[in-house]
């Protein structure tokens, strides 16, 4: 049912898109410099497209700085997060080693007997 619900929602965003860019199809200039800095600098680039792809591909490049600068953000907890992991297997391997000091010359057999009464009693 969450599935229908996502796709039902995805297609009404496609068909706002598509709306939207069929009425903002008139053609725009997009200028980097002001025509008095470039006459100036005596360089002027400029781009003629659809009015909707400037929109659309300033939304995308505000997304895209937006993720960027999160994933900056975060990357003190994704290093917090590396430190415990290396952390926990460390300390899993001190359990093994003394585990294995513990039960040093005993039959395996009794070995595991003792590990299993020690967890059930936990």
């Amino acid at each position: 049912m969450m599935r229908y619900v996502r796709y039902l929602f995805l297609g009404l965003i496609i068909a706002a898109l598509v709306i939207v860019a069929m009425a903002n199809r008139q053609m725009v200039t997009l200028n980097v410099l002001t025509p008095e800095l470039a006459e100036l600098i005596g360089w002027n680039f400029s781009l003629t497209m659809p009015l909707f792809i400037v929109v659309f591909g300033g939304v995308g490049v505000g997304l895209l700085i937006g993720y960027l600068f999160e994933w900056i953000r975060e990357s003190k907890h994704r290093a917090e997060v590396a430190k415990r992991q290396r952390q926990v297997k460390a300390l899993s391997r001190e359990v093994t080693n003394l585990k294995a000091e513990k039960h040093k010359g005993k039959d395996e057999v009794l070995a595991i007997l003792d590990d299993a009464a020690v967890k059930k009693a936990s």
